[in-house]
């Protein structure tokens, strides 16, 4: 497999699982202003959308949605436990953290990442994500993972999008729970090597 990420991004969710899951891979910068990979070619041939991540699982079959590459990924090796059961009651909880992380969590931090954003705009933005990670806290104040049966790609993938709030300005000390839950999952293993491998 090989992975095509940008360092700090979201791709940054899929190389801790590739890791987490124990699977070999190999992978590749890309230049999301150029669309250009670190060895020159153009991004936009491998993922027409033109963002990261896309993960090739096999010659020219190329997946690119975070939410599937995770829940892909924790399939592979379901001695992990990095998902439940496909199928499962426990599959659609799973799904639905992915899903309001992507909606809520990643979209609520992307519109503060241009340059252009007014500082009312941001605010307006901040606001609205401000209740989102309300809403998490109040969970991980619960359980030390999003998931009662414990670590899962959706707490990656969370631990990823919330590391963007110092770039933002956004303090999250206000929430103690999300705060002790990012303590967490930043010792792990997996997670130390992909930091340290993207320059973190």
């Amino acid at each position: 497999m090989k992975l095509y990420y940008t360092p700090g991004a979201c791709s940054q969710a899929p190389h801790i699982a590739l890791r987490e899951a124990g699977l070999e891979f190999t992978w590749e910068k890309v230049d999301l202003k150029a669309k250009v990979t670190e060895n020159g070619t153009d991004y936009r041939t491998i993922n027409p959308k033109g963002y990261v991540p896309a993960l090739e699982v096999a010659p020219g079959i190329v997946m690119t949605e975070l939410a599937v590459l995770l829940q892909y990924l924790a399939d592979l090796v379901p001695e992990r436990k990095l998902a439940p059961p496909p199928e499962s009651a426990e599959r659609y909880t799973l799904q639905t953290w992915l899903v309001f992380i992507a909606t809520e969590i990643h979209k609520g931090f992307s519109p503060m990442f241009k340059p252009g954003l007014s500082d009312e705009g941001k605010d307006i933005f901040k606001n609205i994500l401000f209740t989102r990670l309300d809403y998490v806290n109040a969970e991980l104040a619960k359980r030390e993972y999003l998931m009662p049966s414990g670590f899962s790609v959706a707490d990656i993938y969370l631990f990823v999008t919330t590391g963007w709030a110092p770039r933002l300005g956004v303090d999250l000390s206000r929430w103690d729970a999300l705060v002790a839950f990012r303590e967490r999952v930043a010792k792990r293993p997996a997670v130390q090597a992909a930091l340290q491998a993207e320059g973190f």
